[in-house]
Order: structure tokens, then sequence, then C-alpha cells
């Protein structure tokens, strides 16, 4: 789950993480009540979406008077932001956050997240922060770092940057703040870019990002209270209500299937075949009419798709129950387009013969070859 920048930085500050004063906004007009509690001259104005690269696609604008302030959130409200990390339709602003401008010597990067080779967490330093972060990993190498913490242990990052020990105290400090938020929280990644140091040699986190593991968003109904569903795929949130695991992506074949590394199999072998997934859609271990059914509606409800490829492997629950499961969703939907199912594991044979006889346009599959290159002649047919 991810939150607003705002967000972020509220439960940064109650971990005692140096952030600026800054306050929401969802109408020009708010600006005026609230704008004397950061006691400054020099304002930033932020569109708050889920996605980065905002300063770059106008989403960031320094402001000199209050009413630069009030001109550039009228702007922002309600537009689109379209960055590198949203979809090219982009993404509708409709919270602006307003904060204290900073005297800024030196900006630096700052992030703590799991590393999924070792399973440790890991903090990620570097000496060059701000909105090129991506391309001074790439071609800069050296300037940043990674330093992956014993649980049981003390750490230090930053040593070996050629700052000096009061520098060193300070980002160091801030680290372990974060550390402390991330295991509270059970975040998944706290990235704070830039942080900056301050003409008079403080460390304040200028931006900032978190993400949580869903897994333990039970544990947290403060965090879950932070969900923005506006900043969501629809789809992908009707999903996660019934425990399917939906992802939007822009291709027209839809795919069904059940365990995340088949999922990812069928989409690499509709792309074997020249053709593009529609979503990723994982129903689970236990699908039923009911789940088929939603998972159908949630596939279909996308207008890009023009043929959908079910692909089920049988374990616990028979392939004979899922094949009845789809021929009643079929019906109850009344699905006029393509439909080609691939059946393997427990009673497969027999929840083939199930779809061949039950007089519906499904087409049945022997394999998941055979079912790639009939769900892509039977689009291709369409176009």
């Amino acid at each position: 789950m991810n939150i607003h920048e705002y967000q972020a930085k509220e439960i940064l500050r109650k971990f005692h993480v140096p952030v600026p004063k800054g306050f929401i906004v969802t109408s020009s007009e708010e600006v005026e009540s609230q704008i004397s509690q950061l006691q400054t001259d020099i304002f930033v104005v932020k569109a708050q979406i889920h996605a980065g690269g905002r300063g770059k696609a106008g989403g960031v604008r320094l402001a000199k008077s209050i009413k630069e302030v009030k001109q550039f959130v009228h702007d922002m409200l309600h537009s689109t932001l379209i960055t590198h990390q949203t979809s090219p339709m982009g993404q509708c602003v409709r919270k602006v956050y307003i904060e204290a401008g900073s005297s800024i010597k030196k900006e630096y990067y700052l992030s703590l997240v799991i590393d999924s080779s070792s399973g440790k967490l890991t903090f990620v330093f570097s000496s060059e922060g701000g909105m090129d972060i991506e391309e001074v990993a790439i071609n800069f190498p050296s300037k940043v770092t990674k330093i992956s913490i014993d649980l049981s242990s003390k750490f230090r990052i930053c040593d070996d940057f050629g700052l000096h020990s009061k520098q060193v105290e300070k980002i160091n400090d801030i680290a372990h703040k974060m550390y402390e938020a991330f295991i509270a929280t059970d975040a998944s990644q706290i990235e704070i870019n830039p942080l900056v140091e301050t003409s008079s040699g403080d460390f304040i986190a200028l931006d900032a990002k978190m993400n949580f593991d869903d897994n333990a968003l039970y544990r947290h109904p403060e965090i879950i209270a932070l969900r923005d569903y506006d900043e969501e795929v629809k789809e992908e949130v009707e999903a996660s209500q019934y425990g399917l695991s939906y992802i939007k992506m822009d291709g027209n074949i839809g795919c069904m299937v059940n365990g995340a590394g088949l999922a990812m199999a069928t989409m690499d072998i509709i792309k074997y075949y020249n053709a593009e997934p529609a979503n990723f859609l994982d129903v689970g271990g236990n699908a039923s009419k009911e789940t088929v059914t939603e998972a159908l509606k949630i596939i279909l409800s996308d207008n890009k798709v023009k043929g959908v490829l079910v692909n089920i492997f049988g374990g616990i629950m028979r392939c004979d129950i899922i094949a009845h499961g789809i021929i009643e969703a079929t019906k109850e939907m009344r699905i006029s387009l393509p439909l080609v199912v691939r059946l393997s594991g427990t009673n497969f044979e027999e929840g083939k013969r199930i779809l061949e006889n039950s007089g519906l346009n499904i087409i049945a599959a022997d394999g998941l070859d055979d079912a790639a290159r009939k769900i892509v002649k039977e689009v291709s047919c369409l176009s």
C-alpha cells in the first residue's frame, strides 16, 4: 500500500525525523486561512499523487508570495500530471501540499528497503540526491552505496563519502529514526529524496515516500485509514475485495490464472506470440464459480480486452468444478468475446470434456502453448 508524501511526512515526524512544516489543501480558498502557520516568505507547492517525477512534470513549484501559492494551487488542482511513473493517461491531482521553503546547501538520497535477494533490511545512500537519482546510480555508481543491516547490531552509513563527523552523525541519526519507523509500521520502503543539508547545517527530509506490507496492514488500522482509493486503479481495488490479485496492463488479451508463477508464464507466452496481455490476474488456489465470475467481470470491464485466456492448474480445486464455474459465469455474463480455456491437473480430462460439450463459444486447449496460439489467433481475426 502506498500513501501520499504529506502522509509519509506526518508518520516520519512522529519518529522525530526532521521535515518541513506544511499543510494540505483541496481548494485554493483554503490557502489563506492556513498559510500563516508556516512563518516564511518562500513556499513550496506540491501536487500529491502516488508517483515520482512530479518536479519535472510541473507538479512542484516554488512560490515567493501568497498570491503565487494560490495561483499554483489553482493551476494544479484537478489537472492531470503525467510523469515517468504514471500511465500515459496521467494522474488527476486532487490534493496539494504547501510547505515552508528551505535554504538548500546540498542534496542527498537515503532510503530503506528489504533486499529481496538477501532478505535483509538495506539502506541505500547517495551523496547526489534529487530528481536525477536514477541517472546517478547508472552513470556514477561510486556515489551510491548499499548497507545491509543486522537487526541485532548497530549500524552506520555514509562513512566513506568524505563527510565531516557532524554531517555523518546527523545523517546516521536520521537513518536510525527511519529504521524505527520502518519496523513500527511494517513498512516495505521508506525513501527520502532529497535529504537536504540546509545552509545552517541541519538535515531535513524534503520529500518522503512510504510503502507498506499489505499482509501486515491488519495490525495498523491507522495506516489503512490513509489509503486513497482515488490514486488506485479501480479494477485493482475491486479485485482486492474478492481476494483476487489483479494488475492492469496495456494489451488486449485478458488473463485469468491461478498462481503467480503460472500467471507470469501465461503473459510471457502471449508476448512470445507477438500479442500483449491486458492484465495479470491470479484467482488463487481456491477458485470457485463466484470468484471466476468476479474475475471475468473485472477482466471484461477493460474495453481494450478482445479475448480471454483462462489457464487453470487444478490441485485442491478440481478441474471439473472449475469447468462448471466457467460455464455458469459465461452464461450469466453472456460473454461473446473469444474465450480460450486450458485446464491441467486434477480431473483435467473431465473438465475439458465438460467445456467441449457445453454448447457455448468456449475453446478448449490441450496445453499452454496451444492455448496461447488459439487466443492470439482469435483476437487477430477480430482486428
